[in-house]
């Protein structure tokens, strides 16, 4: 079992920045943001191998950059220039310890989820 608590979440004008903190305790794994808004279903934002690979989705590429920090099981989400869209819950997700084919921007790539922090973008 692997236990996500995500933190940092808040309300900002566009244009400004926010940080995004999901600890995992006792776990290295592949790991992911996701987010959803209302009305719309879940979708990637980023995620990041043990090795540190990266991948985004193309709404948040150059604006967002995914990082773990392995010696306190902390995976962040910098994400600067932010636009009013990028309004959502945003979840932290680890991958867990499987087998298959990872697909990093995939809902079902991961077994574990947090329980989000809202992120909100105004106008």
């Amino acid at each position: 079992q692997v236990q996500l608590v995500e933190s940092g979440g808040g309300s900002v004008q566009a244009g400004g920045s926010l940080r995004l903190s999901c600890v995992a305790a006792g776990y290295t794994g592949s790991m992911g943001w996701f987010r959803q808004a209302p009305g719309k279903e879940r979708e990637g934002v980023a995620a990041i191998s043990p090795r540190g690979a990266s991948t985004y989705a193309d709404s948040v590429k150059g604006r967002f950059t995914i990082s773990q920090d392995n010696a306190k099981n902390t995976m962040y989400l910098q994400m600067v220039s932010l636009k009013p869209d990028d309004t959502a819950m945003y979840y932290c997700a680890a991958r867990g310890f499987r087998r298959d084919i990872w697909l990093p921007l995939s809902i079902s790539a991961y077994n574990y989820w947090g329980q989000g922090t809202q992120v909100t973008v105004s106008s």
